[in-house]
């Protein structure tokens, strides 16, 4: 579970981005919402289209890269 200490010092704006970077760490609010809505099947073929697309331009990138080394 996040949490920060907030020292005596520390403003109300200091804590409250520490408290958010350590949300943003641990993929929180990411997972809560994934959780959240009802992901109809649309969505779900438009996250696997985007998915494959971003497999397929990495796997181009890396041949791209080996290929120069030669």
């Amino acid at each position: 579970m996040p949490g920060i200490k907030v020292h005596p010092n520390d403003s109300f704006e200091e804590a409250y981005r520490k408290f958010k970077k350590q949300i943003d760490r641990n993929l929180i609010v990411t997972e809560a919402r994934a959780r959240r809505f009802f992901e109809t099947a649309t969505e779900k073929r438009k996250k696997q289209k985007i998915s494959a697309r971003k497999k397929m331009l990495k796997r181009l990138y890396m041949l791209r890269r080996y290929e120069s080394r030669l």
